[in-house]
């Protein structure tokens, strides 16, 4: 580990001499690249500095330990070095989980749909929900969230319901959210008190670029429509609604929220690239299109991640046997006890699949 730690660090110093030289400089594209990997390696880089000024501390606690000193100065090294080694380990800890390998994904802003599944009116509702506790989440995180595509229903849900949300680390975060959410709770138009049980599925996708994505326009056949939906004054007068079919693939993306029809474009586009970057990440790795076909599933009420449950105001992540009972501050937007959970669950088993890696 250290070999591979020094080497890191040599690589970042590297990087720290070639962006300060005039012609690097003078090359805004060069320059941009090695600035993003120069601070993608200072994290670790700095807490490589620490672990060894650490390890250069004990070694001097050592050496005046040697020399025997009088019963008071050898108590005050021995609690110092005893404080040194501890902090040795954690720092240690620290370096295994900055060393795995990261998602390349991580870093991206993402694209979220969610959509009503087994429950009919009553999906739609927490769909709606779902949507607002999101929005709120990314406020409290300062990211943008802008509305692609929607199917509002007249009761204040939504059928369907496309958004971007725009943050350097939303995805590190957000990616946790794909895959079936059930909901118990009695609906307010129903006179016996039952609780009814419905799904919603949700599936996150990385933002992508146009340069990163390059889509063929003979690829592509647009129809324009009308709007339709609970949208407002505008809707049914002019046919500002798009619908992209991308040919080769299949893949339909439509988008009806704009008056504009450049700017319906313009959202579908951006669902579309990530769409297809996603197909192509799947098809390099068979393993990923398998683990999100089991993460988004079919919304049938059996497939879930998580129970949002009204009666007992009670969150349960199945994925990982969590249970809080604080369904309201979650529904607010307080996702990060959940999420925080998430990560250091998959760091534990990434942790564990490199140490059996390198045991075999």
């Amino acid at each position: 580990m250290i070999e591979k730690l020094q080497a890191i660090e040599d690589r970042y110093e590297e990087l720290g001499r070639r962006v300060s030289d005039p012609a690097v400089i003078a090359d805004p594209n060069e320059y941009r690249k090695l600035m993003k990997e120069y601070s993608e390696l200072e994290e670790i880089v700095l807490k490589f500095r620490e672990y060894k000024k650490i390890n250069s501390d004990i070694e001097e606690a050592r050496s005046l330990l040697d020399e025997k000193p009088d019963k008071d100065f050898r108590e005050l090294v021995e609690a110092e070095m005893a404080e040194a080694e501890e902090r040795l380990e954690q720092v240690k800890k620290e370096l295994k989980l900055l060393l795995l390998p990261k998602d390349p994904n991580d870093e991206r802003s993402v694209i979220i749909e969610i959509r009503g599944g087994a429950g009919g009116e009553e999906a739609a509702l927490f769909a709606g929900d779902l949507f607002r506790a999101y929005t709120r989440y990314a406020e409290s995180k300062r990211w943008k969230v802008e509305i692609l595509d929607s199917n509002p229903t007249e009761l204040g849900g939504f059928k369907e319901v496309i958004f971007s949300v725009d943050g350097r680390g939303a995805y590190s975060r957000l990616k946790f959210e794909s895959g079936v959410h059930r909901v118990q709770r009695v609906p307010e138009t129903e006179a016996s008190g039952r609780i009814h049980t419905s799904t919603i599925t949700v599936a996150v996708l990385p933002e992508v670029d146009e340069v990163e994505v390059e889509i063929n326009p003979a690829d592509l056949h647009i129809d324009t429509y009308r709007s339709g939906g609970a949208g407002g004054q505008h809707v049914n007068k002019t046919e500002s609604a798009i619908r992209i079919t991308h040919i080769p693939t299949g893949i339909v993306v439509t988008c009806q929220d704009e008056r504009s029809q450049h700017k319906n474009r313009e959202k579908a586009m951006r669902v579309l690239r990530s769409k297809l970057y996603e197909l192509a990440q799947q098809q390099v790795n068979s393993e990923v299109a398998e683990t999100r076909r089991k993460q988004v599933g079919t919304g049938e009420r059996s497939e879930r991640i998580r129970t949002y449950n009204f009666p007992q105001g009670r969150v349960t992540d199945h994925r990982i046997g969590l249970t809080l009972y604080k369904l309201e501050q979650v529904l607010e937007g307080d996702f990060d006890e959940l999420i925080d959970a998430l990560i250091t669950n998959e760091q534990a088993e990434k942790l564990a699949a490199v140490s059996s890696d390198n045991a075999g």
